[in-house]
């Protein structure tokens, strides 16, 4: 069977891994600012591992004057 891969630009949700290559930050901040927004539209809690939705995260960072 052939594995589909989505490009990250393309992909709902990131992982941290991958939203800090995306994103240039580090995924000690991206940890940190999962911790700090549990209830934040951005998030996705998949038992233990944090996901990012893309574009409300974008929408986060446009807004955001610092990370």
């Amino acid at each position: 069977m052939k594995e589909i891969i989505i490009p990250v630009w393309e992909r709902y949700a990131l992982t941290v891994n991958e939203a800090a290559e995306y994103y240039h930050i580090g995924e000690s901040k991206l940890r940190r600012i999962a911790e700090e927004n549990p209830y934040a539209d951005f998030i996705i809690m998949n038992g233990n591992r944090v996901l990012f939705k893309r574009k409300r995260f974008e929408d986060f960072l446009d807004k955001a004057t610092a990370v």
